[in-house]
């Protein structure tokens, strides 16, 4: 990470001892090493763990150059003699928001080094706490257009059916199995008609904006997100098992499955007394209709 860590810092000498000749940035030049490479430690005969003291004190034979950068060096070498203090350290000052500083920040070097892009809108509704990791990787993919629904499929499988493999009556694309499909609409307003009421909503797009909304309290919120990420891994799981010939699983018994693993995880939280989630449980069983 050299390359990288030399733009985040500089060196005030002073006596030139912890100083690296080559490797530091004590000339406007830059690193010597970058500009002269090891056939510079043989034409200088500064040695390469030198350090910046050293090279301007060390005994050695100083000659003219067929390198115009080589006497550029040595003379600026001349006038660093004349300037290190023998009394005073070098210090390393660290590139932060505000300029160059003696103390070092690990959060502000972080943000620096990586490149800046604009908020991700939906991300709040896919990584949250407590949420369970394979939900939110399904969920991710989906949110992605990254599943292999069959009209992804047919665009890399030529000839292949494009029915919905749930509902058997349009197009399987990501917006329709998720939750405009006959099948999987009901599973949806069956977990969030209670909490969402009037805010309620098929749409893909109208519902990423509903999860990336906090304003309806943390119960609330919790268990939009919750039951949206349940709702797409037990219908994807569903579909898929249906696509390889295996016998649908009963409706009331699927939206049995999905309403338990909400209660289960609802009730950890309840345990485990997180913060807003005490009586999540009791919310949950409130919104039943």
């Amino acid at each position: 990470m050299r390359d990288v860590a030399q733009n985040f810092y500089h060196k005030e000498v002073g006596n030139g001892r912890q100083t690296s000749f080559w490797f530091d940035k004590w000339s406007d030049k830059g690193r010597l090493f970058d500009l002269l490479g090891d056939r510079g430690m043989i034409d200088t005969g500064v040695r390469k763990d030198a350090s910046l003291e050293e090279a301007v004190r060390c005994v050695r034979r100083r000659r003219k150059h067929r390198n115009v950068a080589l006497n550029e060096i040595e003379a600026e070498l001349n006038m660093v003699k004349e300037k290190l203090k023998h009394n005073v350290e070098d210090v390393i000052k660290w590139k932060g928001k505000a300029g160059y500083r003696e103390s070092f920040s690990t959060s502000e070097t972080w943000v620096m080094t990586r490149e800046a892009y604009s908020p991700c809108s939906w991300a709040k509704g896919i990584w949250f706490s407590h949420a369970t990791p394979k939900f939110s990787f399904i969920t991710w993919l989906a949110m992605l257009n990254r599943l292999a629904t069959m009209d992804r499929i047919s665009k890399w499988s030529l000839g292949a059916d494009t029915t919905c493999v749930l509902c058997k009556n349009a197009v399987e694309t990501r917006d329709h199995l998720f939750f405009q499909c006959d099948y999987s609409s009901q599973r949806w307003k069956q977990l969030t008609h209670g909490i969402l009421r009037n805010a309620h909503s098929n749409s893909w797009s109208a519902i990423i904006t509903l999860l990336s909304d906090n304003s309806r309290g943390v119960k609330s919120t919790f268990c939009v997100r919750y039951s949206f990420q349940a709702a797409i891994y037990a219908l994807w799981r569903e579909r898929n098992r249906i696509k390889h010939g295996e016998k649908p699983t009963a409706i009331a018994r699927l939206q049995k499955l999905v309403d338990k693993v909400i209660r289960n995880k609802l009730s950890l939280l309840q345990m485990q007394r997180r913060r807003g989630m005490v009586d999540g449980l009791q919310f949950w069983f409130g919104t039943r209709v």
